[in-house]
């Protein structure tokens, strides 16, 4: 196992590009006039982020990336409580890191209005004007499964080298499904952010972070928890 400090950087570095890339690709990208990527565009985004740092850096980290994958592994007995609270710790820094180089990158357009800045919420938040039940809702059940994919294909069972495939597909299906609900998040660290930067000119989308902590966290411990209880080794 790699020292604490070299997981530490590969969790920041992993988690820096999923929010560069998939709130990158939010940001600028998706409303591209004429030609913008649109909600599918951004689901491949975010799936490519992972599906990339998997390979980068997972073998250094094991390539969470997500305080919601820390947390749902270390109840599956997969992960050392003591490193739980660092590797979230590195994770929140790399989204943060990433949200303020994205802010410095967009703000450089003519007439650029921050906005939402791909910030998760519900109510005015929401793209489809989902209420704050029809996100937790989405949040918890989408992170459960989420977790479980990412326990299911690390399985020591499991066809070896091909978890990063699954975990990036899998997280491109959650925002083909989710991004309307709430720009979907499944992630807290990606949630925190975009919401810290965009404090000073949108304090909304941090009133409502708490929901995109406490489900993804809840629904990923689940999975992680119950997981080797139903298909653990005999």
């Amino acid at each position: 196992m790699s020292p604490l400090p070299r997981r530490l950087t590969a969790e920041a570095f992993g988690t820096f590009w999923l929010v560069f890339g998939g709130c990158g690709a939010a940001v600028i990208s998706a409303a591209f006039p004429n030609t913008g990527i649109g909600f599918a565009g951004v689901a491949l985004a975010f799936g490519l982020t992972v599906l990339t740092m998997v390979y980068a850096v997972g073998s250094i980290s094991g390539g969470h990336f997500n305080p919601a994958i820390t947390v749902g592994l270390w109840l599956a007995k997969r992960f050392a409580m003591r490193d739980v609270l660092p590797y979230i710790i590195a994770q929140v820094a790399g989204a943060i890191a990433a949200a303020a180089v994205l802010y410095a990158i967009a703000s450089g357009a003519p007439e650029w209005m921050p906005g939402q800045f791909a910030s998760n919420g519900y109510g005015d938040l929401s793209p489809g004007g989902y209420t704050m039940a029809s996100a937790a809702i989405a949040e918890f059940v989408l992170t459960f499964f989420f977790v479980f994919v990412v326990c299911g294909s690390t399985d020591k069972r499991a066809p070896a080298g091909f978890a990063g495939i699954a975990i990036g597909l899998t997280l491109t299906l959650i925002h083909l499904i989710s991004i309307p609900i709430d720009n979907t998040s499944v992630n807290p660290a990606r949630s925190t952010g975009p919401a810290l930067i965009v404090l000073a000119t949108n304090p909304e989308p941090i009133s409502q972070l708490w929901l995109f902590w406490v489900a993804p966290i809840l629904g990923g411990g689940l999975a992680g928890w119950l997981y080797p209880k139903l298909f653990g080794e005999a």
